[in-house]
């Protein structure tokens, strides 16, 4: 399967991480090689990609925000959950590991798998089913970290009895009666952080497995955030947790 990745920053980490095959480097006729596009044009070289200058209106075709070159590569290459268990032992850290329950939204999905990468996650969990999966348009949103990332579809339920078994604890997130604040929670050793759909939130499979479920404070006149805002802060206080 070829898909076509845009964008200068995406286009980068994707070359730079080399896990997929490549097949041709599209660059719009007149783009300047400098900065960012230099780099990726040496990459590209080194590894023996063909480059071709071709007319804006061809990447208009493929993307209208394509920052003037298109990628021609194979799909994602998927990693699984004991390669993303083997990476927290190898690193010797307590495991890390963002699932997310059915996130439909690309962006949010982008959005998620570019903080997780940010505060150093092991991987990350998606559903094999009735969710966004890892297309060029969450590369996109990512900005490149897809590329960087153990990103493992599996079920969700499962993944979960399978971190408990290497010492993590479930956290789910949600804004409930029954969940506690941050300052609460110990967040320092393994966890599981869970996060559910846009619309339904955890499932209720999903939600009996959690060990723990954590609710954001709200003070402003917004009573809540979306997935993606959501998990980014609370992935950052795991973080923060985990270095104390």
């Amino acid at each position: 399967m070829h898909e076509w990745i845009t964008g200068r920053n995406p286009v980068y980490e994707t070359l730079k991480a080399n896990r997929r095959q490549f097949y041709r480097l599209w660059v719009a006729q007149g783009a300047k090689p400098q900065g960012r596009l230099t780099e990726i044009m040496q990459l590209a070289r080194a590894q023996n990609i063909p480059i071709e200058y071709v007319k804006r209106s061809n990447l208009d075709g493929i993307d209208p925000h394509h920052q003037g070159l298109a990628l021609d590569a194979s799909g994602y290459p998927y990693g699984d959950l004991e390669a993303i268990i083997a990476r927290a032992q190898e690193s010797q850290e307590a495991v890390f590991v963002l699932l997310l329950d059915q996130i439909q939204d690309p962006q949010n999905l982008g959005t998620l798998i570019r903080s997780a990468e940010a505060f150093g996650v092991h991987g990350v969990i998606v559903p094999t089913a009735r969710a966004a999966s890892v297309t060029p348009a969450v590369v996109n949103a990512s900005s490149g970290a897809t590329e960087l990332l153990l990103i493992a579809q599996h079920n969700i339920a499962q993944a979960m009895d399978r971190l408990k078994e290497v010492g993590g604890w479930m956290v789910g997130l949600e804004d409930s009666q029954e969940a506690q604040p941050p300052e609460k929670l110990n967040l320092k050793g393994g966890i599981g952080l869970v996060i559910g759909s846009e619309a339904q939130g955890l499932r209720r499979l999903v939600r009996d497995k959690c060990d723990l479920l954590m609710r954001l404070p709200m003070q402003g006149q917004i009573d809540s955030l979306n997935a993606s805002v959501a998990g980014s802060i609370a992935l950052y206080l795991a973080r923060l947790a985990r270095m104390s």
